[in-house]
């Protein structure tokens, strides 16, 4: 194919010419992002119930003597507490001056409140150069004129 007879005998030499693409990459900022969030306030009402523990100290006069300190004990759901001094006597006893009662009653009231919910929004700005767009693919040509003038035409 590339070589090809004449009439004469001559042989001629046709140059075969192919392309080749060469495909680089190169980082180029054409506009910027910025992201920030604004958050939102809203309010609402929020019907629950709401449980609410009170507590009934009551004092009992107890006045009985005992042998040494009283536990805390529990006696039908009610927590009692033993308070104690010491008394002079011939013989120093303890003695159990009051109990304390101590009872948790527990109640479940439903109760309207307003109360104020947050959100994030976020809010998206594009920043891009003035005249900025996407740059023209450097060809060879432009490589190759780069080399010879010794300048960098990226």
């Amino acid at each position: 194919m590339g070589n090809q007879r004449t009439g004469r005998g001559q042989r001629h030499v046709l140059p075969i010419v192919a392309e080749r693409l060469q495909v680089n990459r190169r980082r180029v900022t054409v506009g910027r992002v910025r992201v920030t969030k604004k958050t939102r306030h809203r309010d609402v009402v929020v019907d629950e119930p709401v449980v609410r523990e009170d507590v009934l100290v009551r004092r009992v006069a107890v006045g009985r003597f005992v042998d040494g300190p009283v536990p805390d004990r529990y006696v039908n759901g009610r927590l009692i507490v033993s308070v104690l001094e010491e008394v002079p006597v011939v013989v120093r006893r303890l003695r159990v001056v009051e109990e304390l009662h101590i009872e948790r009653r527990r109640q479940t009231v439903k109760r309207s409140q307003r109360v104020t919910l947050r959100r994030e929004e976020p809010i998206i700005e594009r920043e891009q150069p003035p005249g900025a767009a996407l740059p023209e693919p450097e060809t060879r040509e432009d490589r190759r004129l780069s080399r010879r003038h010794g300048g960098n035409n990226a």
